[in-house]
């Protein structure tokens, strides 16, 4: 499937808003261009801002068109969560993927263990899992402590291939410590270069197959995996000398991802 993320540029990213954003309608359209089966909308394209109205379009031209849709969100407002388990109830979305940090509420591991465990009943009387992403600075094995603490059977991981890096991290660290935990996957490759100058790296996203992340690996390494999963594509483009023509490239490398991806990735 294709994230929101895969469109970050097109959607609007702090400091660079587009002419005309992209909308969640924009992102299904995406979907039935590139011939995929689900679109992950998630905090920077909040479906908890459409009206009733749209929310109904959305869903009847998502079912009409035969995708699925995955939600995520960041945070551990309650309120916040609540709104996002009515919408993955209403979705058939199997989970929510959850970002624990939010702008002003970084909580510890244990703080955080606690008030997801106040809200998890909620969700498991629905039916939904949580599926916490590595992002930043949580180590991977901070975050496999977390889901043993709120109880694998219902908490898992969103498992990001480059987020990790924030926490000294690389792919091989983050699959020992949570592969078992895996509910969704977001694919995103990257590159890591010598600044020009010698004095450091530069870390970039690429394509899928075109940096040093060997997708064939990582999708063995999963093979194994307890819980079924999805494949979302996400991309960190790096900016073009204007917006209009880095949101071409946005494009451009989201066909060109998916286009190999499906030759792993059948289905």
């Amino acid at each position: 499937g294709i994230g929101s993320y895969a469109y970050a540029w097109s959607i609007g990213v702090p400091g660079y808003p587009p002419p005309a954003p992209m909308t969640v309608f924009d992102l299904l359209a995406e979907a039935e261009r590139l011939g995929v089966r689900l679109v992950q909308a998630c905090d920077n394209l909040p479906l908890t801002q459409l009206s009733p109205a749209e929310l109904d379009q959305f869903e009847a031209r998502a079912r009409a068109e035969g995708i699925g849709i995955e939600l995520g969100t960041l945070g551990l407002e309650a309120d916040n969560l609540r709104a996002y388990l009515g919408l993955a109830r209403r979705f058939g979305s199997a989970f929510l993927r959850l970002v624990v940090d939010s702008p002003g509420d970084e909580p510890s591991p244990e703080e955080a263990v606690a008030r997801l465990k106040a809200i998890l009943p909620e969700f498991e009387a629905a039916g939904v899992r949580l599926a916490i992403e590595n992002h930043d600075r949580l180590s991977s094995v901070t975050l496999a402590w977390m889901v043993r603490q709120l109880g694998h059977d219902r908490v898992g991981v969103c498992l990001d291939t480059v987020n990790s890096f924030g926490a000294l991290e690389g792919p091989e660290a983050v699959l020992q410590n949570l592969g078992e935990f895996t509910l969704c996957l977001h694919v995103k490759d990257f590159t890591i270069r010598r600044a020009s100058h010698r004095m450091g790296f530069v870390l970039e996203g690429c394509p899928a197959g075109r940096g040093q992340l060997s997708v064939p690996w990582l999708l063995e390494r999963l093979a194994s995996s307890p819980h079924p999963f999805n494949a979302v594509l996400e991309s960190w483009v790096p900016p073009a000398d204007t917006l209009a023509e880095t949101i071409v490239r946005e494009r451009a490398w989201a066909e060109e991802s998916v286009r190999y991806l499906r030759g792993l990735i059948p289905d």
